[in-house]
């Protein structure tokens, strides 16, 4: 049987949660400044910056980077509150696959 504890507590869900909202905001902000890191690069090396190639960098650098943070985020909240172990064995073997 699993366990029921993890996420299906509100309590624990609440504090889960609220650390991911937190970690995502200051990683947007970073993704932010890596973005202007990235433009100040590019105007540096004395490339032309028309409109399109602002918005197109600003958008795939952010984007990118936020994605990777999200993924990464969820797979360490998962784990942390112990909803990876809630999964049930059906099949009884350890791996959790037929062999």
């Amino acid at each position: 049987m699993a366990r029921k504890n993890a996420l299906d507590d509100p309590v624990i869900a609440a504090t889960a949660w609220g650390r991911f909202r937190r970690l995502m905001g200051w990683m947007a902000l970073l993704g932010a400044l890596l973005v202007m890191a990235v433009l100040g690069y590019l105007y540096w090396l004395g490339v032309p910056m028309p409109i399109h190639l602002i918005i197109a960098t600003t958008l795939g650098v952010w984007l990118t980077f936020m994605l990777g943070t999200a993924l990464m985020s969820l797979a360490f909240l998962s784990s942390g509150t112990g909803h990876d172990e809630q999964i049930e064995d059906f099949l009884g073997n350890e791996a959790g696959y037929d062999d």
